[in-house]
Parts: structure tokens; sequence; C-alpha cells
């Protein structure tokens, strides 16, 4: 078997959904990302093997097939579905690929149109008119299968987590968020004249003490908001690696697990135990931490389980200071560790998804 290593990590801004990308595809909002991604590292799109893309919201179609295309990318494409998992699902594949051998260049990320995606209706087998719905089924019991806004708040009763607490970690991350804009700027590809992220704002106690309850203590403010946007890792074998001159960041481990379905909010904590355990790290030895922040308290809650380092968690914000592209923020979270990380330095991105899904993933900096 071959080594991988990330070579090279793009993404678009992340934009609230109805905002600047409302009128994009997904492939309109992911070629552009695969362009300045091949660009960074020196590749052309007949260098690639493969496209591993995950979207959560397009009802099907193949959109890393119309992507690919898009991109001018001689390859089949592969969409994966695994909900907010499956941006940092399809580098874990590429890898896999790429260390088995049958690929030496793939392109794995994820993208996600809010914005665009398809009305959802049942129909009704005894002829009745078709019955609209949001939410897809995570479990096959409707009694354990919550609203998302009502499995954060059950964590947050779980854990003794209040609502200021979450306010507090959200008005962080914002801050966080706005600090680094200028320094994220190389990373984003500049879609629809939009080239940063425009969703983060200066928060306060009392206006976040203003905003709507969505389920007891999560709150329209401590929750990431509905997204549109895309990110991209370039994942090639070492052979390849060798003959480029771009940053290596090598996967040490990686783990997806299924916990509780009716507490997702805490399925990163097994997977991110289960790749430090893998890799022979603590929490302590991480420089950089990725950390999903589709909710305030599901973050909290995998801080408190796990040890992870605060001062190290999400130093360009996160999520609540961005928005959640479901099929995309893992791929993001990747991307942000690729910009932010030194040589030698080792860093975590983790992940959580509805049906009580958690995914982690440990790289070192080579180069």
């Amino acid at each position: 078997m071959t080594g991988a290593v990330v070579a090279a990590a793009r993404r678009s801004a992340v934009v609230p959904r109805g905002g600047a990308f409302a009128g994009l595809e997904i492939h309109q909002l992911a070629a552009p990302v695969i362009a300045d991604l091949l660009r960074d590292a020196g590749l052309a799109p007949g260098d690639v093997d493969e496209l591993i893309l995950a979207n959560a919201l397009g009802a099907g179609g193949n959109p890393a097939r119309v992507t690919a295309l898009a991109a001018g990318l001689p390859v089949a494409g592969l969409t994966l579905d695994r909900q907010c998992c499956g941006g940092m699902d399809a580098a874990l594949l590429a890898e896999a690929l790429i260390r088995a051998g049958r690929a030496q260049v793939v392109i794995a990320g994820g993208a996600e149109s809010y914005s665009r995606r398809p009305l959802r209706l049942r129909t009704d087998p005894a002829g009745g008119p078709a019955e609209p719905y949001d939410q897809p089924p995570f479990t096959p019991w409707p009694q354990r299968d919550p609203a998302m806004a009502e499995a954060a708040e059950a964590v947050a009763r779980l854990m003794h987590i209040t609502r200021e607490e979450q306010d507090a970690w959200t008005i962080a991350s914002h801050a966080r968020a706005l600090a680094a804009a200028p320094r994220m700027a190389p990373e984003i590809t500049a879609i629809a004249g939009i080239g940063n992220d425009p969703y983060a704002r200066r928060l306060t106690p009392a206006l976040c003490a203003r905003a709507k309850a969505l389920s007891g203590s999560v709150t329209a403010a401590n929750t990431a908001v509905a997204a549109d946007g895309a990110g991209f890792c370039l994942l090639v074998s070492d052979a390849i690696a060798r003959q480029l001159s771009t940053p290596r960041l090598r996967i040490l481990a990686g783990a997806t697990l299924g916990a509780d379905p009716e507490l997702p909010g805490l399925a990163p904590v097994p997977a991110i135990r289960a790749a430090l355990a893998s890799a022979g790290l603590t929490a302590s030895e991480l420089h950089i931490v990725e950390l999903m922040e589709a909710f305030a308290v599901q973050a909290i809650a995998c801080v408190r389980e796990t040890g992870l380092p605060m001062d190290r968690i999400n130093p360009g914000g996160g999520a609540l200071a961005r928005g959640h592209p479901i099929g995309a923020s893992g791929a993001i979270n990747l991307v942000r560790l690729f910009h932010d990380m030194e040589q030698g330095q080792t860093g975590l991105a983790a992940i959580a998804a509805a049906g009580g899904l958690g995914t982690a993933i440990l790289l070192r900096r080579e180069v």
C-alpha cells in the first residue's frame, strides 16, 4: 500500500441561505473551488483519478458527476451522503483509495445549497395528496428520531449546560471569525463576488438573550444557520506529493462511528477517542482543533467529554460564525486545518451528524 497526504485545500465562502449564493446550483459552487485547488497544486484536470463529493440535500442525481463535468474532470464522480459527516468522510474514503493503490490523485469534499434544495414530498400509497416533509427519517423508529434542536437541548439537559454557556461560546466564535478574516482570505475562492464569510458579527450577551428559543436553552443565536458553500481537499499519493511544492498534511488516523441517535451531538466523542487512540496521542498533544459547531452545546459537550484543549479550538471561529452547509461543513473544517497548521503540528477535525454519527480525523503537517 502507498501513503496518502493532503496536498492542497480550498473552499468557497459560507453564505447563509437566501444570500449571495441563492441562485447557484451545487456544481456552480464546487467547480470554481476545484479549479483553484488544482491551480494551487500545479495539477491539471486530467491528473485527477476521482472526485468524491458529499451532499445531503440535493435529492440524488449524482452531483459529483455533474460537478466533475463542470470542472472538466475525466472521472465518474462519487456522491456521498452521510449528512454533516459527509465532507470529512469523503477525505477518509479518498485516503483509503490511495492507500489501496486504486488512485493517485483524488479530490474529496462537499458542496451544499440550502437555497436551491428541492422540495420534499412523500407519496401517499392510498392515492391521496403527497405529504411535504423537511427532515428525512434518520432512524427506523419515529419515537427515537428527534428534531435536531430538540436533540441538542437533550444534550444540554443531560450535561447541565446552560443557555449562558452556549451564548458565551457563540460570542467567542464570532469574535475569532472576525479577527481571523484577513488571514482566511487565501483559502477562499471568490464566487459571485464573495471572497469572505459574511455572517460573523459582534455579538453581546444582551443580543443573544433576545434570540428566539428553538428548544429550551437552544436558540437561533447559539445554533448555526443554514447556509450554502463548498470545500475540497486534494489528496495524493506519496509519489505524487514528492513532485509537488505544496504543504503536506498526513492523515494519522480517522474514525466514523455510530452512537446514540437520540443524542447525535455526543457522537464525535467516541470517534475522537478512537482516532487519538489509533495514533497513540492524547488530546493535550493537539495544536489545533476544528470542532463542528452545528450547536454551541454540541461543541461544549464534546470538549468536556474528551478533554480537548480549549485554547486551541477553532482559532478562526466555527460554524456558528459562518453557517452550516451540511455536506460541505466537514470538508470546510479540514480546509481550515490545512491553512492554519504549521510544520510539525498535529491537528484534529471532528463533526457530528443526524442519526448519531460522529467522524474525527487527525492530521500532521510534514512540510
